[in-house]
């Protein structure tokens, strides 16, 4: 089972989603309050189950409404993915992946570990 650990940066308070071997599968952005942050761990876990995958990397892809999976490839030729929630807001990251299917594990993996996640605050 996955967890969302919760810790303070030099600039805020971020969390990262952990699948159950500890391998970070997605990580938050830096939020001001641990409040902030606690509630967009509350929007992972309830947005990724229902959120669909908007595969950018394709050539015509279709647009799909949030939540969503965004599968784009970054600066530097990897593929990644960010998960949208319904306003729209970025609510997690992927980190960098070499090859496409490792990138919908990822996502798979968020889907299926951040629903259940338990919150883990190591402040």
């Amino acid at each position: 089972m996955g967890k969302f650990v919760i810790r303070r940066t030099n600039t805020g308070i971020k969390f990262d989603l952990k699948a159950g071997n500890g391998e970070v599968i997605a990580t938050s952005e830096v939020y001001k309050s641990l409040n902030s942050c606690r509630n967009g761990a509350a929007s992972v876990k309830k947005n990724a189950p229902i959120a669909n995958l908007e595969d950018q990397t394709a050539e015509e892809y279709a647009k799909e409404k949030c939540p969503k999976f965004e599968m784009y490839i970054d600066k530097a030729g990897e593929y990644r993915f960010r998960l949208k929630a319904t306003n729209g807001q970025t609510i997690a990251t992927s980190e960098g992946y070499g090859a496409k299917a490792g990138c919908l594990n990822g996502i798979d993996s968020v889907k299926r570990n951040a629903p259940d996640a338990e919150i883990d605050e190591q402040l």
